[in-house]
């Protein structure tokens, strides 16, 4: 349980630093979708790595992965829709 713990924290950590909704200390658009998808990367790989070695202590972590994935993934949607109801409108 505190392995899934320690991931759940060090993934919404993660997270925060990189910027949930917005690119962080000026980092660009394009910049903070490729450090999204090496952190994805990174997942893919203890994933598989804990599967098929079947360590628990990396299964255990890549739980608290993915709930705080998870967790994150819906305070960035709860950020659009509020952006939404407020009639904001972001130009891609």
């Amino acid at each position: 349980m505190i392995y899934a713990l320690i991931g759940f924290i060090v993934m919404f950590v993660l997270m925060l630093v990189v910027g949930i909704n917005d690119p962080a200390r000026g980092t660009s658009v394009k910049g903070w979708c490729y450090q999204w998808l090496v952190i994805a990367l990174i997942f893919d790989g203890i994933a598989v790595f804990s599967i098929f070695y079947q360590n628990i202590i990396l299964t255990e972590l890549l739980l608290g992965i993915s709930a705080g994935a998870a967790t994150v993934l819906g305070v960035h949607v709860a950020h659009h829709l509020q952006e939404e109801k407020q009639g904001i409108v972001h130009e891609h």
